[in-house]
């Protein structure tokens, strides 16, 4: 791995492979969706995807004609934390590639009738998503979970808060976020190291002077009780549902433990959680509990979606488990497995310069420690029962949790609420409230 100080705050990373004429370009800012004002959630996703709808002397179709003609692709990705221009394109074509993301970075219209065009857009994909409810769930686990803080915002947006985005909201977030201060460049592929420089400074010269913006986000509030969220969806014969709590810090001394105890409980094809649900009982075909990660401490998070008739059960058995697993921990065998597997399928994670570009990417947007990705397979060996064991403890406690269900309220509500002990609260929310609120 290649790394370049671009001067400014900006920084480059560069993963030379020359084994396909292809190269990978990243234009990525330190600033996500968590950044959007109260109020104005979607912000930085419409900001980023207007860039690619008009620039100084080009309107949006000409931008489309310039992208097919050089024979490359080009995304615009927002998460919580960041924002990124990502593209590919044959390597002879990579100057005048990297000339035009330049252009669109530098100089977007915000014309009036494109702005208009993507947030009537936005809208109908809000409308659309109402249609998955995997999608439903995750974003009302999220709402609930991380209530009062950035993570907790919707990427996309509300229809509430896209109607209080326009094109003069867009232009002030692009002037404030889209500077050099904020940004790293990433390369890949079919480059050598004096090119990518020289056309990463191309790149960070298009963006502006000014200071980064601040961090705005600290630890999400921790979580006292179980907590019911119910997404009422007519009629639903099937159930999505997300039992989790917060999870862990990539910081954490005891974040690697962690990450090795969750695999275990439900991190493979034949973890206890995938066996219990799935195999032995047949409820839901999948079952898999993941640890978010990000600038802060994020989710630990259960999945399953069982028939509307299996939901309480279902459910029930999910909060066992964890309890047991909290309590009776993980054994020495389990440890030994895993580790195998997660030190051998590695090799999958770092197998192409692309992939391992981003892990750097990820570090530096993302604040993980230095050798977060680079040391993996030497920290996951190092792991001990008992420290997987003695995290499980310190970081999950199963009386502090939020359970998502999205089904019908009226056949599958009743059955749910009684299976989960010592409940705190419950809300029972419409599946449409943010694509129709106002």
């Amino acid at each position: 791995m290649i790394a370049r100080d671009l001067g400014g705050g900006a920084k480059l990373f560069l993963e030379p492979s020359h084994v396909l004429p292809i190269v990978s370009v990243v234009v990525a800012l330190r600033t996500g969706s968590a950044h959007d004002p109260a109020g104005k959630e979607g912000l930085s996703r419409a900001t980023a995807r207007m860039l690619r709808r008009g620039c100084a002397g080009m309107n949006a179709v000409a931008v489309e004609e310039a992208i097919d003609r050089l024979g490359a692709e080009l995304a615009l990705e927002v998460a919580a934390s960041s924002t990124a221009v990502a593209g590919q394109v044959l390597a002879r074509n990579a100057d005048a590639f990297v000339d035009l993301v330049a252009k669109l970075i530098r100089s977007p219209t915000f014309a009036d009738d494109e702005a208009a065009r993507l947030l009537r857009e936005t809208r109908a994909e809000l409308l659309e998503a109402l249609d998955n409810d995997r999608v439903l769930a995750d974003r009302f686990f999220r709402r609930r979970l991380f209530a009062g803080h950035g993570y907790g915002r919707a990427a996309r947006g509300t229809a509430a808060s896209l109607a209080a985005i326009d094109r003069e909201a867009m232009r002030a977030h692009h002037a404030a976020h889209y500077v050099r201060a904020n940004a790293v460049v990433a390369m890949s592929g079919d480059i050598d190291p004096e090119r990518a420089e020289r056309l990463a400074r191309v790149l960070v010269e298009a963006l502006g002077d000014g200071d980064a913006p601040g961090e705005v986000l600290g630890d999400p509030p921790a979580l006292a009780g179980r907590h019911l969220v119910f997404v009422d969806k007519p009629e639903r014969t099937q159930t999505q549902i997300l039992v989790g709590s917060l999870g862990t810090s990539a910081h954490d001394d005891d974040h690697v433990a962690l990450s090795v105890a969750n695999a275990i409980f439900g991190g493979t094809f034949t973890s206890r959680l995938t066996r219990e649900v799935r195999g032995k009982r047949g409820w839901s075909y999948g079952a898999s509990s993941r640890l978010g990660v990000d600038r802060k401490r994020h989710s630990f998070v259960m999945w399953t979606f069982p028939a509307a008739t299996d939901a309480a059960p279902c459910l029930a058995l999910e909060i066992g488990l964890l309890e047991k697993l909290v309590e009776g921990g993980v054994s020495d065998r389990e440890v030994r497995f895993i580790e195998r597997y997660l030190t051998r399928s590695w090799a999958f994670e770092v197998d192409t310069a692309q992939k391992r570009v981003h892990h750097a990417l990820d570090v530096e947007l993302l604040g993980l420690p230095p050798d977060y990705y680079s040391r993996y397979v030497d920290h996951v060996s190092a792991v001990s029962t008992d420290a997987a064991n003695a995290a499980l403890r310190a970081r999950l406690d199963p009386k502090n949790l939020v359970v998502t269900v999205v089904g019908t309220a009226s056949t599958t509500l009743e059955a749910v609420r009684a299976a989960i002990p010592n409940l705190a609260s419950e809300e029972i929310v419409a599946y449409d409230l943010e694509a129709k609120e106002s």
